[in-house]
């Protein structure tokens, strides 16, 4: 069996992965999927560095190649995004990655994710590796515009990017849109899952944490209108005290999103479903323990251990084409 590409690479440069010390985000144990918020200086004013790499483009070509040559695309999608996800095991968590210095830009970084990014880059080659096209590796210019153009679905409403309010902050509107693409689909209220009728407001009513909301009236006034249509769309989710109950009907590579309790934010964190020992468990990129990693609790467990995440919402990765 072909050795895993995060393998291959850590061998060709046993120091490659970098942390990076950070403080202590605004939201405590979660990775704010809102793409929400932190109080790091840099993350303020921007990160100065490009927005993807050689690094990067070995990293997602190493493992495409390596997905094809284990005969993953004639397997069924979510086994494909299990396998997938887990090849980045150990990989770093970092924040704010995308948050780069100037207009808003597609970042492609395999080298460290947050628990969204991670999400993003696994269903994207999860999708290149079952769509097959033939000598997709055979062409890196293909392949890198096939790769953008994935990501861009993925990441910005409608697949457009159109400055930094087009971005999917919010991963339950992440959900709906990817849902409305054909990507997803969300299962939670199939599962027995009840409706969150909270309003959705943090980014407009904590608009210092964003430099991109501070000096820009139209673009907090962008992000304003963009939340009243997120409160207006119903979301479904699975509280804490019944996922143990209905996790039998969550599968291998499912999405997985844990509610905030936090007043105006939707999800805290995000990751894979995996099962493990007939339970299941959460592949995330986590705050605490700094790299990817299968969650040693189950699933059910986890989130009632922590006082900021109150259920989760689930949605099923889709084959394309």
């Amino acid at each position: 069996m072909n050795k895993k590409p995060e393998q291959r690479r850590r061998n060709r440069s046993p120091g490659r992965w970098l942390r990076v010390a950070v403080a202590m985000p605004l939201i405590p144990l979660a990775c704010a999927a809102s793409r929400a918020p932190s109080l790091r200086s840099d993350l303020i004013v921007g990160q100065d560095r490009p927005a993807e790499t050689e690094e990067d483009w070995a990293i997602a070509r190493n493992t495409l190649a390596w997905a094809i040559a284990e005969g993953l695309q004639d397997r069924p999608v979510g086994e494909v995004v299990t396998a997938i996800a887990r090849s980045f095991v150990g990989a770093p968590y970092e924040p704010g990655t995308l948050e780069l210095a100037g207009p808003e830009r597609l970042v492609v970084n395999l080298r460290t994710f947050d628990c969204v990014t991670l999400v993003e880059h696994v269903l994207v080659l999860a999708r290149l590796t079952l769509a097959a096209e033939p000598d997709l590796l055979g062409s890196e210019a293909a392949f890198r515009e096939s790769y953008r153009g994935e990501l861009r679905r993925l990441r910005y409403r409608n697949g457009v990017l159109a400055g930094y309010p087009s971005r999917l902050h919010y991963f339950s509107e992440w959900i709906r849109d990817a849902e409305a693409k054909g990507i997803v689909r969300a299962v939670a209220r199939d599962l027995g899952g009840r409706q969150d009728p909270r309003p959705i407001a943090f980014m407009s009513e904590h608009p210092d944490a964003y430099r991109q909301l501070v000096d820009d009236a139209e673009v907090l006034r962008a992000i304003r209108e963009m939340e009243v249509e997120v409160t207006a769309q119903p979301r479904y989710y699975i509280p804490e005290s019944e996922i143990r109950a209905r996790e039998q009907g969550i599968e291998d590579g499912d999405v997985i999103a844990a509610v905030s309790t936090l007043d105006g934010l939707d999800i805290a964190h995000t990751g894979i479903a995996v099962w493990r020992d007939d339970r299941l468990h959460l592949l995330h990129a986590p705050l605490v323990g700094d790299s990817v990693e299968v969650s040693e609790r189950p699933l059910a467990e986890r989130i009632q251990g922590f006082s900021s995440q109150m259920g989760i919402m689930v949605a099923r990765p889709l084959a394309p084409g």
